[in-house]
């Protein structure tokens, strides 16, 4: 029953589509539109935590490795979900964009995993308020880029949101606990860190 629910509302979002939103959704969905923003967070997140940096920089890289590779190999290679776009049933159905349906399974997105788990450890990091809307809006944009392209049903799509938020929760942990137990007390780190300020 929720996977008919699925295709039905799948059906639906998808079925909103111009010429216009095609190209629009194509540049959204593209990995290498979005460098600008990633070098954007690194340098907000730098001028915030100085020399932390050094921990924090490789746990944002591994939030996105993390879910990019748990995405693929703990969900799309062990449910073998279809993705609309080479669902038999949905032939003729989906409005795909550019001819491209890139792989055989969807569950879940990566896409969706990927910058959900940028968004929540940063959002988490950074404490802004701003920046914690704009990030989410940002991922969730992404992520409905993905149904309207017709290569993964809105439930890819909240599942990979959900793996991803997961990851980058739990890294944000994972700092927080270093930062007590080791950085805190190094005066490398306190010194040149305003990991403290807050709005």
């Amino acid at each position: 029953m929720l996977d008919q629910i699925d295709k039905s509302l799948f059906l639906f979002l998808n079925s909103f589509n111009s010429p216009a939103w095609d190209r629009i959704m194509w540049i959204i969905s593209g990995k290498a539109t979005w460098i600008p923003l990633y070098v954007f967070i690194l340098v907000l997140a730098g001028a915030r935590f100085r020399r932390k940096m050094l921990l924090v920089f490789p746990l944002i890289i591994l939030a996105v490795v993390l879910a990019d590779q748990l995405s693929v190999h703990a969900f799309k290679e062990v449910f073998l979900r279809l993705r609309p776009c080479r669902e038999p049933s949905l032939e003729g159905l989906v409005h795909i964009v550019n001819g491209k349906c890139p792989g055989k399974y969807g569950f879940v997105s990566s896409h969706a995993a990927n910058t959900f788990s940028v968004a929540i450890i940063t959002l988490l990091l950074l404490r802004r308020k701003w920046y914690t809307v704009m990030i989410l809006i940002w991922a969730s944009i992404v992520g409905y880029s993905r149904i309207y392209l017709g290569v993964h049903y809105p439930g890819d799509v909240i599942c990979g949101a959900m793996l991803g938020a997961l990851i980058g929760f739990i890294l944000f942990r994972l700092y927080k606990f270093i930062d007590r137990r080791y950085l805190d007390i190094n005066p490398f780190f306190k010194t040149k860190s305003i990991d403290n300020v807050s709005d």
